[in-house]
């Protein structure tokens, strides 16, 4: 065999083997991810009767909190659809109301929204909205934001969603009823992309709303992994126009829990902060809030904090206690997405203890059924 030929042959032998070696790491990894204890289909027929924070120990008669979402169904030019994210609505929603209020939703616009619905990141309380009758009524007749009545709400709360970018910032009306709750002191919330809402607003002094406000939303970061050409599809980067503002920006780690309170003012960083966001709103109306069950998706977030501050060690016994206790309390899907976005960052350490962590998970599930 002459030395070309050999050199092909152990090319492709090499090759052949990374493949196998890449598909069975696949396998291996997949093998990790139980499939979910609740199936789909069962979890699609959620309603909000199933739920014992909505359903048991109800509260009423605490006023009104008006949500705010997008009308924007493109994202400029770019031809990729948006619209706001239903969980960031959904999810806030059922705070509100579990907590004694009755939410109205508002846009832009008015009428029907555009939606984002990622259905990776469907859980019950989404579910369980899209089934729910009267908050479908409302999105599908969202008040204008013309035709809101600012003195019918305690507080208001922007929900994100990329569209959020393109027409929060410009709308007189949204700068006005900002600029009004925050001087007479009511809750202004947002959470994700929300916080574009808060951009331009100047108070009556002059000074605009954000300068030397802590305000955490949507970071460059975030943004930049999702989508590389970002500071081409929007007219600005959120993080870096509230910066630019005067605000100081809370950053916290990527695509975990970040809140930021500041007087009346409450931003949430992504759209694993809205449950913490709107409760935060809850609390600065002057209530505790109403206990409810940690979702296994909430407990993952926390193991994941917990590694980014403590490290590895650290977060598995977070995730021991969780397991032995309920082998279900942790979103295990959640754990393995965040260990291949440390790969796409080329952060190997962390993508590997995050597997391991993943892998330790699965084995304490295993040993719990035995």
């Amino acid at each position: 065999m002459s030395k070309k030929k050999a050199i092909i042959k152990w090319t492709a032998v090499a090759f052949v083997g990374l493949i196998i070696s890449v598909v069975s790491f696949a396998y291996w990894f997949l093998s990790l991810i139980p499939p979910p204890v609740v199936a789909k289909a069962t979890l699609r027929q959620t309603v909000t009767d199933d739920l014992p924070y909505l359903a048991e120990n109800t509260i009423s008669g605490r006023g009104k909190i008006l949500a705010v979402v997008t009308s924007t169904a493109e994202m400029g030019d770019s031809e990729k659809t948006t619209g706001y994210e239903l969980t960031e609505l959904a999810r806030a929603y059922y705070v509100f109301h579990a907590n004694g209020f009755e939410v109205d939703v508002a846009s832009p616009l008015g009428g029907t929204p555009p939606v984002v619905i990622d259905a990776d990141d469907m859980r019950e309380y989404d579910y369980a909205f899209l089934n729910d009758n009267v908050a479908q009524q409302k999105i599908a007749n969202s008040l204008a934001m013309q035709d809101v009545k600012p003195d019918d709400y305690q507080a208001v709360f922007f929900v994100g969603g990329k569209g959020a970018m393109f027409d929060f910032p410009q709308n007189t009306h949204v700068q006005s009823l900002v600029r009004r709750y925050y001087e007479s002191g009511k809750v202004i919330g947002a959470v994700c992309h929300g916080p574009a809402a808060l951009v331009n607003v100047k108070l009556a002094s002059g000074a605009l709303l954000v300068a030397n406000k802590t305000i955490s939303s949507f970071t460059n970061e975030e943004e930049l992994l999702l989508i590389p050409d970002a500071m081409d599809v929007f007219p600005f980067l959120l993080q870096d126009k509230l910066m630019e503002k005067g605000a100081y920006f809370n950053e916290g780690n990527m695509y975990l829990n970040q809140v930021s309170i500041d007087g009346n003012l409450v931003t949430g960083q992504n759209p694993w902060s809205t449950w913490s966001t709107a409760e935060s709103v809850v609390e600065q109306l002057g209530y505790i809030p109403k206990r409810r069950e940690i979702t296994a998706e909430e407990n993952t977030v926390a193991i994941l904090q917990a590694y980014e501050t403590g490290g590895y060690n650290k977060a598995k016994e977070i995730l021991g206690n969780h397991c032995s206790s309920n082998p279900n309390a942790i979103d295990r899907e959640l754990l393995a997405v965040h260990s291949l976005v440390a790969a796409m960052q080329f952060e190997l350490l962390k993508a590997i203890e995050l597997v391991q962590l993943l892998s330790f998970s699965n084995d304490a599930v295993i040993n719990k059924s035995i």
